[in-house]
């Protein structure tokens, strides 16, 4: 019989990386990868092109191939209640098995409380990890907003730049190179 930690790895591998839930009508894309329908749909529908989440391999079209191995597989991880959002999967101490509560901020890493008061830690500062959670989670959100701004005076510029060699090749007679 496989121990929680083998079903707990296994289990891996019936999670959706966009919703974090083991799979609900998954689907593959050409590239491989699965992901719940309704998740990738919603991907989809924010983004400008059809492409992977994962590889971000980029499709002409919107191909999803239904998965039903994978769904049997989901179903059964999900029978003998291995919550992969639940308590079994908090995160522990390797060194401690303590379950990670605190941020070093010194170090960039999550300790447990043993940890933060051992020598290796002791001048460092310290915060909840919620509390880091939120700070990254609002600095990848403003450097995510910044390159999204890049990204369409870029597309602008582009365009702008397309439309001026048209109208070059337009007003150029035609030439035997």
């Amino acid at each position: 019989m496989a121990s929680k930690g083998q079903a707990e790895s296994l289990s891996e591998e019936v999670i959706c990386p966009i919703c974090l839930d083991f799979f609900t009508d998954p689907v593959s894309l050409e590239c491989g990868h699965n992901f719940c329908r309704s998740c990738i749909t919603r991907y989809w529908e924010r983004e400008e092109r059809n492409s992977c989440p994962e590889c971000r391999e980029v499709f002409a079209d919107r191909t999803l191939r239904a998965s039903r191995a994978l769904a049997n597989l989901a179903e059964k991880f999900r029978n003998l209640n291995l919550n992969p959002k639940g308590k079994e999967s908090k995160l522990h101490c390797e060194e401690h098995e303590e379950e990670l509560k605190l941020f070093c901020e010194t170090d960039k890493t999550m300790i447990c409380l043993i940890c933060a008061a051992a020598q290796e830690h002791r001048e460092h500062r310290f915060m909840l990890i919620k509390e880091a959670a939120k700070i990254y989670k609002d600095q990848l959100k403003s450097s995510l907003d910044s390159l999204t701004k890049k990204k369409s005076d870029f597309q602008e510029k582009e365009q702008q730049q397309k439309e001026k060699i048209s109208g070059v090749r337009v007003r150029l007679p035609e030439r035997n190179f």
